[in-house]
């Protein structure tokens, strides 16, 4: 956490105008702010990405969404017929080094973000356009991540 104090008050220090003599030294107006994800969470969004053909990670879960965007992206998938057994969430809220973290693995500022076979594929926004105009059907049934009609998924 240490490096996290640093880089803010560089960049508080970068932001502030001179107040001395005209001759004041400053940092580069653009200072890039060091990456923070640990290798442990790295390491366990990694193995969460690559627990199932889909993944979710979203603000609360599938039965009981926390947010709007959460709900839309849900509702998506249960249009597009995702198998439930090719599906796994993860609920950010309850763990705050995941909700910034997999802010940064991806490299994407909102949640939720969806996950297709360990390619990132979006946020909310990009699913609502995929599904608009039928990219996201084509992925699913391509990748043969969709219920087969006729095929229910097995009861667990």
């Amino acid at each position: 956490m240490f490096s996290r104090s640093v880089t803010s008050t560089l960049l508080r220090q970068v932001a502030r105008p001179a107040t001395r003599a005209p001759f004041t030294i400053r940092a580069p107006a653009l200072v890039q702010q060091a990456r923070l994800l640990s290798d442990q969470t790295r390491s366990a969004i990694d193995k969460a990405v690559a627990s199932a053909p889909v993944v979710l990670f979203m603000k609360g879960t599938p039965e009981t969404p926390q947010c709007g965007f959460s709900r839309a992206a849900i509702q998506i998938l249960g249009i597009q017929g995702v198998n439930p057994e090719k599906f796994a969430a993860f609920n950010v809220l309850e763990d705050s080094e995941l909700r910034e973290g997999i802010k940064e693995y991806s490299d994407w500022p909102t949640i939720p973000q969806l996950y297709v076979e360990k390619d990132f594929v979006g946020g909310c926004d990009i699913l609502v356009s995929m599904h608009k105009n039928g990219e996201l059907a084509k992925l699913f049934e391509e990748k043969k991540l969709v219920v087969v009609e006729g095929e229910a998924p097995k009861a667990e």
